[in-house]
């Protein structure tokens, strides 16, 4: 799973499947005269419409980073490299397009920490001179370079940050993704069906509920090995039973409604009241349970890291950058960068995913929309 995961033509597809589901569903939602008084709503307020650009760049930035290429490989001659036991053509790792974008920033590494901005490095080091042995700070090879200064081996901070994004953003996406469905399917399910599928279903729900989540994701984690498509399944199986009780509740009420009861009375088969009749008008809960359960699950991440069950270290991410900072809190000189810059740019998603979430959720109530 890990090397499909990996591969550039699965990470490419899935962008695209995505990008296309994304305006399909958004082009489905402007018909309906529900979405488009919500849309209104949410445009009246000027600091939700600031805080969906915020994270339109976030998700342009992850998307940047999710495509990418391989080049083939040449010899000394200009040709083709190809494999001596299969003649395939030999491919470097290739990279994404972010890090073709970063090459010029990301190229540029020093012997060492830096801090942000500075022109000569971090660490003292010893220097003879005139038989004196003194310690100074030498010069960095590329002096004022790097933005928000450089890591234990060198790299740069910003380009690690920047990389990130796509981390936090599929944790928070793919995580989703894998929930909601699980949940409105089996929730509707219960609530419509009740009897022996309710009590079935409500058992399940009780047990993955009373299993703690960081213990359960740790073991998930132990038996298929640490890394992002892992951690993103654990987390989706975890976190579905919240969502599930909210939408069993809703169809147990939407299910005495007149219009259903009209509906099972005329003869209208059990799949067709449920789609046409209950999974709209619970829909409203499910984005809005998706929107703010976004932001709890790239702070999730970043804890679940920091406590070593998380991705795996060959993955860059916020939370290993935490990880890495906490020895780095203990030198003297303290180095605080690293920490802060994690922190800024996970602020700087979370903070607007709940803004944004919190308006969404009161333009989708029409008890709370202005006249």
């Amino acid at each position: 799973m890990v090397e499909i995961w990996n591969s550039w033509w699965f990470q490419n597809t899935l962008v695209g499947l995505l990008v296309v589901s994304g305006i399909a569903v958004v082009l489905r939602l402007r018909r309906r005269e529900y979405w488009r008084l919500a849309y209104r709503e949410v445009c009246r307020r000027r600091g939700a419409v600031i805080c969906f650009f915020v994270l339109c760049l976030y998700t342009l930035v992850a998307l940047i980073d999710s495509v990418g290429w391989r080049n083939a490989l040449r010899d000394e001659n200009g040709e083709l490299m190809r494999d001596p036991r299969t003649g395939k053509v030999v491919y470097d790792r290739g990279g994404s397009a972010l890090d073709h974008l970063l090459k010029g920033i990301s190229s540029k590494k020093e012997k060492t920490y830096s801090s942000p901005m500075s022109r000569e490095s971090f660490m003292l080091e010893s220097v003879n001179r005139d038989g004196k042995v003194l310690r100074e700070r030498p010069p960095l090879k590329h002096p004022g370079a790097h933005l928000l200064g450089t890591d234990r081996i060198g790299q740069d901070v910003f380009c690690q940050a920047l990389k990130s994004i796509r981390t936090g953003m599929v944790i928070g996406i793919l995580t989703t993704l894998l929930a909601v469905p699980f949940a409105l399917l089996l929730g509707v399910a219960s609530g419509y069906y009740g009897g022996l599928v309710d009590d079935i279903l409500q058992y399940i729900c009780s047990v993955l509920s009373s299993i703690p989540t960081v213990l359960f994701i740790a073991s998930f984690m132990l038996i298929f090995g640490r890394g992002l498509p892992q951690l993103c399944l654990a987390m989706g199986i975890a976190s579905w039973t919240g969502l599930y009780r909210l939408l069993r509740g809703e169809t147990l009420r939407l299910r005495e409604e007149e219009f259903v009861q009209a509906a099972v009375a005329m003869g209208v088969p059990s799949w067709r009241v449920l789609l046409r009749h209950i999974v709209p008008n619970v829909m409203h809960l499910v984005l809005i349970t998706a929107v703010l359960r976004f932001s709890s699950e790239v702070l999730a991440e970043a804890a679940l890291t920091y406590l070593g069950i998380g991705v795996g270290s060959d993955t860059i991410s916020w939370g290993t950058m935490i990880n890495d900072a906490r020895t780095e809190l203990t030198r003297d000189p303290i180095i605080w960068w690293k920490l802060c810059t994690a922190f800024a740019f996970m602020l700087g998603l979370v903070l607007p995913a709940n803004i944004f979430g919190d308006a969404v959720r009161d333009a989708l109530d029409p008890r709370l929309r202005t006249q």
